[in-house]
Parts: C-alpha cells; structure tokens; sequence
C-alpha cells in the first residue's frame, strides 16, 4: 500500500522548498518530488539579490516592495552566513531618470520597509575613494543604498534539508508522471531511481515553476488557464573590473536597468535581460544578442569597455511570471499568485504563479493560510524568527563566528576556511567532525571532506550538484579538476552499489 500524506508539494525551486519547509514544520507530513536536482532552473539563474526591487516603485508595486523589503532583513537574520548586506552604487547620468526621483525613490525604499539593520542611502563621490577610474569621467555622483546578496541555490537546499529535518520526504530525480483523484485522495505515480511507484496525498502544491502548467494538465480535471509568461533572464560572468565589495546598478536607454555585482572573490556578476520566451519551458542558454546587450550596457559606465571576450561564464533561466497581459517584458509583475481549486470537495490543489526569491518565506506563509482551513491538526506558524541550517550565527555576526572557527580550527587554510564558513555557517565542525584533514582537494575550493558532507546532508548526488549549485566551486575549477571530482563521485557511486 502507498504512503499516504498530507501535502504532496511538486517543484524543487525555492517556493517548493520553502512552502515544504513550512508545512513540515506545522506538523504536516509533507513529500516533494523534484524531476532534476534542487534549484536546478529558475531558482539557481537569479541575480542572488535579496532585495525590494527599487525599480518595481516605478510601476507602482507598493505592496510587494514593501513586503520584500520586510522580509530582506527576516531572511538576512536567518542565514547571515549565505545572505549579507551589499552596498549597491546608483551612478546619476544625463538624461536617465533624474537626480530628484531617484532621491524620492530612494527615500521610500529606505523607510517603507521599517529597515532596522541596513544603513540608509547617502550621496557618493564617484571620481574618489574606490570608485576612481573604474566609472566613465561623465559621472560624477550618485546615491548609495543597501540591499542583500544570497546565495541562491544554497537557499533552496537549506529549505530543503530543513523540511527534511522535520520529518519531510524530499525526493529529487523525481518526476511525477500523472496525478489523479480517487476515493478523496490525490494519486501520484513518479519516476524515481528508475523504478514507477504511487504515492497519495489529500492535497498538493503546484509549484513547478516554469511547469506549473503543465502539471495542471496532467489532473484528470484540471484545466491550463495560461495564466503564466516566460521570460528569459540571462547573466553573464566576467573576471573581476573593479575592486571593493560594493555593486552598481545602471540605467539604460530602453529604462531597464542592469546589475554589476562582486562575483566569487575574483569575478563580476552582469544582469539581467528580460526576454519574452515562448518555446517551452525547457532548459535555456543565453544568446548571442544578449551577450552583446549586457556588454554594451556596462561599457555605457565602466571607463573600460567590455566584449564577448571577456566573458568566462554565463547562465541562463525561465522567470515563471504571472500574465498580468502588460506588453513590456520588464514590467510584468514580480508578484506572486496564489490559486486554490479543488479536484473533489475537501481535496486542496495551490497552484503558485511568479514571485521571487525575496518573497518566498512570506510566500510560504501564505500558501498555508489558504490551506489551514483543509488540515485541523496544523500548528501555527512559526518561519519568521527561525534560522535555516547553520544560520544560527550568535548576534548575526559572520565576522566574528569566523574568528571563532579560525582558532577553533588552526590548521585549515584560512581562505578556504572563510568559503566553508560562507556555505556551511555552525555546520562547518560537522565537516571538520573527524579532524582538520579534509583530505583531497578539487580546486581551491571544494575538498573530499566537504564533497562527503554535501551527499550525506544535502542531497547532492553528483559532480554538478556540487560544482554549480550547492556551491559554484565549479568556476575557480580547471576543466582537469572538475573531471578528477567527477571522477571521484563515479567511485563514491561503485562503492555504493557494491
């Protein structure tokens, strides 16, 4: 006989994993089924950005910045080890959007959230200091305010293996093949290992993402309303152009804006393109075209151009939005739509249409408003003031936890130390459990030790998983490193079968 559960969640992006954290924690017994690898889509392709979305105030979404600028310091406080403050530098150039907007935009991003531990914005010199030769002499000034870079991807798994911790089932290559209803019950048959199986469930969550749809069409009576749009959002990666931790936000002639952002200690992160996509939700890479877009608009600012030449890496991804049928691409809402149908009376279907990764914690919290009402056993919420694994930091302070770790653990070099520190935060003496050895190292960045600890704490299966999503140890690789660790998996994968 098939397990049975109360909450099937489908889709391993962060509102899956997040809404599975939730409900785990509400005493549900909760399954999610992810086709491929955790955050490996939309949810790893972001800008990394916890942030209001200043440029959102432009098209009067008041609500959503408000709610996301709340929830930038939530998140922050509850894995200041994968999320910190970043200063973000909003150079003032002829002819973009003036001087005194941008000081009233900035104003009500400073106050609307109630912000309480970011710093406010101030007016910088940008001929001095760090910003010396690295903008174009034209511009001479601009606004500094605050937001929050996240690890994206790590956000997602720390969900995920925090809604594992309390009790839930998290199967990744996992693909639900269909979902009926019988007898109340919602009856999956997924694919995993290779092998068919069933599960039940009295409800489910759609959170497919940019397959929230086609999971809609797998219900016997279900019906595809095209309620989403697909947008392309592409960035590219080049070595580092500026020195300083602090990131630039540019305006651009068409009114979009692009990101220039510290990359991995010895990059820079440029983006994003919002590009109407219309051939399917499948797996994307970025175009010539947009290459050539995200170029021409950092040379626009940086006193050195930039070209195709200088770009090491790139990457991809669909933006599942809600259609709210505006023609623009950027000015589709960023908001997020929750839908609750039922298949039978009593059986909850919540399909989950947009948001961001800022949002995904209230977003969460509100999915299991709508569905308290179907669950008599569930127990309040209580994400809000909870750290994710290895968050919990004494008093926030990452700066200060590292020192602790740098004498508790001398031997460890320092700088990869401090990267372990980045990922892992209070779990880091569980890597370190049998001693400072860590044993062979890929890279700078990633050793056996670590690589152990993420098959056996979260979830990582393969060489990519670890190269590019659990960490982007992948980028300081050697095409001969990354081969000798996926050479390493292949072993780890022979001793398990023997």
């Amino acid at each position: 006989m098939s397990k049975t559960y109360d909450l099937l969640v489908i889709g391993g992006g962060i509102n899956g994993a997040a809404i599975a954290r939730d409900a785990a924690g509400r005493g549900l017994s909760v399954v999610i089924c992810e086709k491929d690898d955790l955050a490996s889509h939309t949810s790893s392709a972001s800008t990394k950005l916890i942030h209001g979305g200043l440029r959102y105030l432009e098209y009067y979404e008041f609500r959503l910045v408000r709610e996301s600028l709340i929830e930038r310091e939530v998140l922050l406080k509850s894995a200041p080890h994968i999320i910190w403050p970043l200063r973000f530098v909003l150079p003032i150039d002829q002819g973009m959007r003036p001087s005194w907007l941008l000081r009233l935009g900035l104003f009500l991003y400073d106050y609307m959230g109630g912000r309480k531990i970011l710093p406010p914005t101030k007016t910088v010199n940008l001929q001095t200091g760090a910003h010396t030769g690295v903008l174009e002499k034209r511009l001479t000034k601009g606004f500094e305010y605050s937001d929050c870079w996240v690890e994206d991807a790590r956000l997602v798994v720390l969900n995920a293996v925090d809604a594992k911790a309390k009790g839930a089932d998290v199967y990744t290559r996992t693909e639900v093949k269909t979902l009926s209803m019988k007898d109340g019950l919602y009856h999956a048959d997924i694919q995993r290992v290779g092998k068919t199986e069933t599960i039940r469930a009295k409800g489910v969550v759609n959170a497919a993402g940019p397959w929230v749809e086609e999971i809609l069409g797998k219900i016997e009576s279900g019906k595809n309303d095209n309620n989403i749009r697909l947008v392309k959002g592409s960035h590219i990666v080049t070595k580092k152009l500026y020195e300083g931790d602090h990131a630039y936000i540019f305006q651009n002639a068409d009114d979009r804006i692009i990101f220039a952002i510290p990359y991995e200690k010895n990059f820079t992160l440029i983006g994003t393109t919002d590009v109407p996509h219309k051939t399917g939700p499948e797996p994307v890479k970025i175009s010539s075209e947009e290459v050539d877009y995200l170029c021409e608009c950092a040379s626009e600012y940086f006193e050195h151009d930039i070209s195709k030449d200088d770009v090491v890496w790139s990457y991809s991804g669909i933006r599942p939005l809600f259609d709210d049928k505006s023609e623009n691409a950027s000015a589709i809402t960023r908001d997020y739509v929750l839908n609750l149908t039922e298949v039978e009376k009593g059986a909850p279907l919540l399909s989950v249409y947009g948001g961001k990764i800022t949002t995904s914690r209230k977003l969460a919290d509100h999915a299991m408003e709508k569905l308290e009402p179907y669950f008599s056993h569930m127990k309040p919420s209580w994400t809000r003031e909870a750290p994710l694994p290895g968050g919990n930091i004494p008093n926030i302070d990452f700066n200060g936890f590292f020192e602790t770790l740098k004498q508790q653990f001398p031997d460890v070099e320092a700088t990869y130390l401090k990267h372990m520190t980045r990922a892992y935060g209070t779990n880091v003496p569980k890597i370190l459990a049998n001693g400072q050895d860590v044993g062979e190292m890929f890279g700078p960045f990633m050793s056996e030790a670590e690589a152990h600890y993420l098959i056996d704490h979260e979830l990582a299966v393969s060489a990519e998983d670890v190269m590019w999503r659990r960490t982007k140890s992948g980028l300081h690789m050697t095409e001969s490193e990354r081969e000798r660790l996926k050479a390493w998996f292949e072993t780890m994968d022979s001793a398990a079968e023997a």
